[in-house]
């Protein structure tokens, strides 16, 4: 006797097919079909350690998308990331000659990150300015600042102990800049996800004359991503500073490109009101196995840019050819 089909409910069959049809299923897909061939590509790919290397190529710019998806959600954007990177680096550069120790050297890349990024968020949450306009002057601003300091110089010489936190590791082959960039996905996860604060976020990218009404502080929730925006660029300014060893004003040049790239591969709506924290944490393994199979092919570093160029404007173009089909 033939047993009866198990019945399934449609909200579990609507969640299920939900779930296959997302853009997180898609980048599963795309990651492990990236990770299939960069293994034929290269027998050096499966070594622990290059592997382990790999996550170089991403932790760092992946720090900041997290903090920039938010923003991106609420309807802003911060094009000046990467010239923060640079005036932070400075600022630890310049306190390093003073003759400061590692917790400062650490304070002060963070705190010209939050500088920056209250400069910027007053400019635009409390002046009420465009986020694009403001920030590309800001971008010129920041990096400006480094090479009036700088010149055609650079700082080196920082404290052995400082290089920890751009090459040191936490255990076998995971690296301090891994670990802090898994808890830093799992904080930035409760933070949109799982409170009040990430619900607001939600509101105002989808309507921020809404937002308001309902008594939402617009405003000040502007302000404090561009306060996180700004931090996350000093914290990845001091992993960077520490990987390298030394303080160049060309530092991160470009950055931000990838850093909007990673975010919007992630599945966050470049108008704002969509997306996850997943989704950008997929999109920078993605990004960094790309990146880590050029380089184990010798690809030139301005395909890369080639790459990258096209692929944000595939990743924004290609949903909205979809809808008109």
């Amino acid at each position: 006797m033939t047993p009866p089909p198990r019945f399934i409910p449609d909200r579990l069959q609507s969640r299920a097919a939900r779930a296959l049809r997302s853009w997180e299923t898609i980048l599963v897909a795309v990651a492990i079909a990236i990770f299939i061939t960069n293994s034929f590509m290269s027998p050096f790919f499966l070594n622990a350690w290059n592997l382990s290397d790999a996550t170089f190529n991403f932790t760092e710019k992946a720090m900041i998308a997290f903090a920039m998806a938010m923003l991106i959600i609420a309807g802003e954007i911060d094009l000046s990331v990467a010239s923060i990177i640079a005036l932070a680096s400075t600022a630890m550069g310049l306190a390093m000659q003073a003759g400061a120790g590692v917790p400062v050297l650490v304070l002060a890349g963070m705190g010209t990150g939050l500088i920056c990024g209250a400069v910027n968020g007053f400019l635009v949450a409390g002046l009420g300015l465009p986020s694009i306009v403001v920030t590309i002057g800001t971008l010129s601003l920041f990096r400006g600042i480094a090479f009036i300091v700088l010149g055609d110089k650079a700082f080196t010489g920082y404290p052995p102990e400082f290089a920890f936190f751009g090459q040191g590791y936490v255990w076998w082959v995971f690296s301090f800049e891994l670990v802090l960039f898994a808890v830093l996905a799992v904080i930035y996860w409760v933070l949109l996800h799982r409170t009040s604060f990430g619900r607001a976020v939600y509101a105002i990218g989808n309507n921020a004359t809404a937002a308001q009404f309902s008594g939402i502080r617009v405003a000040r929730v502007r302000f404090i991503l561009f306060l996180m925006t700004g931090l996350m660029s000093g914290i990845a300014a001091v992993c960077l500073t520490s990987r390298l060893g030394s303080t160049r004003p060309s530092i991160a040049t470009g950055w931000e490109l990838e850093v909007v790239t990673m975010v919007v591969l992630g599945g966050v709506s470049i108008l704002g009101g969509a997306g996850s924290i997943p989704g950008v944490v997929l999109a920078a393994f993605i990004m960094g196995m790309v990146t880590f199979g050029f380089g184990l092919l010798n690809v030139p570093g301005i395909v890369m840019s080639i790459f990258l160029g096209v692929l944000l404007i595939s990743v924004i173009a290609l949903p909205r050819l979809f809808r008109r089909g």
